[in-house]
């Protein structure tokens, strides 16, 4: 699909974000060092599904990025990141055990358990910035109550297992700000 994309916008640059991000997909687990493994996939997740994904699509649609698109691509990234961490947390005992330092490890339980409710707070209050301009895009602070039990869930699950829900969570938290942001957006421009 990338591919096509190429063609259809003429954007050939575009070739070499592609191959950045077949590179990067491999080098997460990939290789003598993976870098996931080293905790830097979060900043890698961060990048490549947020900023890259989310930039680049609205490049190839839109032929210019502004604000609200920068605002998007962080919040998707630090939503993805999120969920990364809350299945890293998951893993922290057995990480250890095999030398992954992951961001979770690093960090370790508390503060890993800390960074995922803030990750999810910022993503979702990062809209606040639009509202003078676009009121509408307030509708992705809806998702807060979706938020409330997963991030429970990460601060208060003490048995490894019971982190499993937050994953699924997560991930439909990131489609719901996906729809609501993309819904704000059309409310506020009128399109």
């Amino acid at each position: 699909v990338g591919l096509v994309l190429v063609i259809i916008t003429q954007t050939w640059w575009l070739l070499l974000v592609g191959v950045g991000c077949v590179m990067a997909a491999w080098g997460y687990t990939g290789g003598k060092n993976p870098y996931g493994y080293m905790g830097l996939g979060d900043v890698f997740v961060f990048v490549f599904f947020g900023l890259v994904a989310t930039l680049g699509t609205t490049y190839t649609q839109a032929g210019q990025i502004g604000l609200p698109a920068v605002i998007g691509a962080i919040g998707t990234g630090l939503i993805a990141c999120a969920l990364l961490m809350a299945n890293n947390v998951r893993d922290i005992p057995s990480d250890i055990q095999a030398g992954k330092k992951t961001l979770a490890v690093r960090l370790g339980d508390k503060h890993a358990r800390e960074s995922y409710v803030l990750m999810l707070a910022v993503a979702i209050l990062l809209v606040v910035i639009l509202a003078p301009t676009r009121p509408w895009m307030l509708i992705v602070l809806l998702l807060i109550p979706a938020c409330l039990m997963p991030a429970w869930l990460m601060i208060n699950g003490r048995k490894r297992k019971s982190l499993i829900p937050v994953l699924k969570q997560t991930g439909l938290i990131n489609l719901g700000y996906a729809v609501l942001f993309s819904l704000g957006l059309v409310l506020s421009t009128g399109l």
